[in-house]
């Protein structure tokens, strides 16, 4: 029996535990059960999703969402930006919870004092506009949220893309700063009524299966084909009594990493037991689906048949049950080869058999640590499984980082600290650093697995224009743990013949309570922010002229590209306080001649903006492709109102990370568009726009330009404002000297306030008080 079914069409869930498929015979089969006639459009309504979409929904549309969440979350390589932007908007106090986490820059380990600036100026934010920051190492963003934050029927907006507490029955949402922007300004989130797919659990996990393992499961059968994009999972069945709250937790938080928008669990006194423990009761509220509800999809999850899994690099959907990679290891490991090729696009040599000893796949290192890895259950599991072993003295090394200090006190109390660190093992406090490439870098060629949240290329620390390359592959807890104690061997858990320990968590709220600050949501206006020197404004930004001309910049036909693609994480976080000095590093990974290819065109809009004539004195191109524009049918076209700027086109980007980055270090060097055969996530693209870039696309096939030729737009302001379907652009060749017939660009679907924002330029310029 397979481990995942997915329905090829819709699904009805009666009474929580009975599936019918949405075909002609599924009316008929509700009647016979329930004695009622249940249109399809009511049951959706009966979805956990929709009724705590529409409790937050301010439009009066349920069709038409404008969502005001409940509380806010960001951390220190994003709350910097938000507030700074909400800054220059006129912000004066947070109008609901904001809570400003310390957990990607914690080692301030690059950049000299300018992550510890970052930090005193988020304490200085929280005391001036009332907000809560919790200082580094005290707890990585998500863990906090869980303890402090999340409640039943609510809804956690997090400049972070694994914004996840559904297992606590919130509906939680990782997006790019300026959607938090927007709620710090009484502004909404604004989306259509998402499709809602269920996430059946039957059966229950066997001995040495994690959370990890079921998330995995999941990814791989979902993320290739699309099958929960942008929609919510809302899990449901009997399954989801078998599996404890904080394993329910871990399986919540890699959601993420199938490119929904968001999800939900329903609860029960399991739920209610972790709010109390963390005492917090009264935030548990009973959710379940009704009597008769409708799912656009459904996944089934037989809990029973899950395996300890594997996710290879480079992505984690590339899954595999660790027994068929120990059984077809030469076969898989050749295929991940070739995989990585594309990812890499060949530019440094990898490979993997050499891993290979004696028939056994031998890795360097196992990490367990941050949101995914770093709870309670996981981390006491491991040390069950290590307890009177010995990682040995060769190259393995394992490091496990508790996602809290008050589960690293528990830990010590417990004794499962000790029994870790007797190994020889290391560990560390909270923080993210593994899971984005800040800390725990391995050797080049190495080969890393990490219960942590992805493993895209350079997610690691490894830097592939140095030549450097490194892996890393997804596990749970449990078969990291194995695998220390084999020496390094890969192992599953469920090879693993001991017995583990029910140990009872017991919450120390005092850690928090003395050291984190909370204004109550009191803003004190006399307050000064505290500014280090890397903190800059963001610099000015125009409007959208009457037409453009981009240069293409970087073509990049990755099958997917991931915003650490597009800017890296790593020891650049440290500069994101910076917006011009984070820029230097954007493509840095994937095309080193971006930065500079911008900055050339940049060069001629501002001199442009700045209302200085002879423009082609300052580019010889400028002279040409002007002129080959209006000397075919464009007369009109002049450096008054034709804006020049850049673009680039990848075939699907905006992968993983929620970091705004991705689209601002393009805005600052120029960009005006992206142009897209698909966008990978919807945070990716509402980052394009909030930053006032075009989020084009163009049909799948051969592009009508190359990399370096220039596109000419008329009319792109009158086409947004008045809502044009399709947006004619041409190709002037890379000389400026032939244009050509016109091809289409599509935008997609824009609300009224998304098109106001791509005209002013940015959301800074919607919403600038001057």
């Amino acid at each position: 029996m397979s481990m995942i079914e997915l329905y090829d069409g819709g699904a009805y869930l009666l009474n929580g535990t009975e599936l019918i498929p949405d075909n002609n015979e599924s009316a008929a089969a509700i009647k016979a059960k329930t004695g009622k006639d249940v249109a399809k459009e009511d049951a959706k309504k009966a979805t956990i999703a929709y009724g705590i979409l529409q409790e937050h929904n301010t439009s009066g549309n349920p069709d038409k969402l404008k969502i005001r969440f409940d509380k806010l979350t960001s951390h220190d390589i994003t709350f910097v930006g938000i507030i700074q932007t909400a800054r220059a908007s006129g912000l004066t106090k947070f109008p609901m919870p904001y809570v400003l986490t310390n957990c990607h820059n914690s080692l301030c380990a690059v950049g000299g004092t300018i992550n510890e600036d970052d930090h005193v100026f988020g304490l200085s934010a929280a005391k001036k506009y009332g907000g809560v920051y919790v200082p580094p190492h005290q707890a990585v963003i998500h863990q906090f949220a869980r303890e402090m934050l999340a409640g039943g029927g609510k809804m956690i907006l997090g400049s972070d893309s694994h914004t996840r507490y559904g297992a606590l029955g919130t509906m939680a949402v990782g997006e790019g700063g300026p959607e938090l922007v927007k709620q710090l300004l009484n502004q909404t989130y604004d989306i259509n009524m998402p499709g809602v797919v269920g996430i059946y659990l039957k059966g229950e996990p066997v001995k040495g299966v994690g959370p990890q393992d079921v998330a995995l499961a999941i990814i791989g059968a979902v993320f290739k084909n699309g099958y929960v994009k942008n929609k919510v999972m809302e899990f449901v069945g009997p399954g989801v009594s078998s599996l404890s709250a904080d394993f329910r937790i871990g399986v919540d938080v890699m959601t993420t990493e199938t490119t929904c928008l968001s999800s939900i669990w329903r609860t029960d006194d399991k739920i209610k037991e972790f709010l109390t423990i963390h005492e917090r009761p009264e935030d548990y509220k009973e959710l379940n689906p009704g009597e008769v509800t409708y799912y656009d999809g459904m996944v089934v999850v037989d809990l029973d048949q899950i395996r300890p899994m594997i996710a290879m690099p480079f992505h984690p959907s590339n899954t595999y049950t660790i027994e068929e990679l120990n059984a077809n290891l030469l076969d898989i490991l050749d295929e991940t080869e070739k995989r990585a090729q594309v990812s890499l696009d060949g530019a440094v040599p990898y490979e993997l058999k050499s891993k290979v000893k004696n028939g056994k796949f031998v890795v360097d290192q196992g990490i367990i640590a941050g949101c995914a890895g770093g709870g309670f259950e996981n981390i006491c599991a491991a040390a069950d499984i290590l307890k009177g072993r010995y990682i040995g003295s060769d190259a393995f090394t394992l490091s496990v980082y508790p996602a809290s200090m008050p589960v690293y006190m528990e830990l010590i109390k417990n004794g499962c600290a000790a029994t870790i660190m007797e190994t020889g093992s290391v560990l560390k406090t909270a923080f993210c650093g593994p899971c984005f490439g800040a800390g725990d870098t391995p050797a080049n060629n190495a080969f890393s697995i990490r219960h942590s949240t992805r493993n895209f290329p350079n997610r690691e620390g490894s830097k592939l224009q140095n030549g450097q390359i490194s892996s890393v592959a997804l596990m749970d807890a449990r078969s990291i743990a194995a695998t220390a104690a084999n020496g390094g061997v890969l192992t599953a858990a469920t090879d693993w013949d001991g017995e583990f320990t029910k140990y009872q968590y017991h919450y120390d709220a005092n850690i928090y309570k003395n050291r984190v600050f909370d204004s109550k949501g009191v803003a004190d206006p006399d307050a000064e922010l505290v500014l280090g020197p890397n903190i800059k404004d963001w610099p000015k930004m125009s409007a959208l002229p009457e037409n453009l001309i981009l240069k293409v910049v970087s073509e990049i036909h990755d099958p997917v590209t991931t915003t650490d693609e597009l800017i890296p994480s790593g020891e650049t976080s440290s500069y994101r306080s910076n917006p011009l000095g984070l820029a230097e590093f954007a493509l840095s990974r994937k095309d080193p001649q971006y930065v500079g290819r911008a900055k050339e065109i940049k060069k001629i809009e501002d001199a442009r903006v700045a209302g200085e004539e002879h423009l082609c004195q300052k580019a010889d191109w400028v002279h040409d492709v002007m002129h080959t524009v209006k000397d075919n049918g464009f007369a009109d076209a002049s450096p008054k109102n034709t804006g020049f700027g850049s673009t680039i086109f990848a075939v699907k980007p905006g992968d993983g990370s929620a970091r705004e980055q991705a689209a601002s270090c393009q805005k600052v060097l120029g960009g005006w568009a992206n142009i897209a055969n698909e966008y990978a996530t919807k945070r990716y693209r509402s980052n394009l726009i909030n930053w006032g870039m075009l989020p084009f696309l163009i049909p799948e096939g051969e592009l009508p330009f190359k990399n370096l030729d220039f596109l000419f737009i008329p009319d792109i302001k009158k086409a947004v404002s008045e809502k044009w379907d399709v947006i004619k652009a041409y190709r002037v060749d890379a000389e400026g000297h032939k244009l050509s017939d016109a091809f289409e660009l599509k935008l997609g679907e824009l609300t009224d306030e998304e098109r106001e924002i791509i005209l002013k330029g940015c959301l800074i310029n919607y919403n600038r008080v001057d």
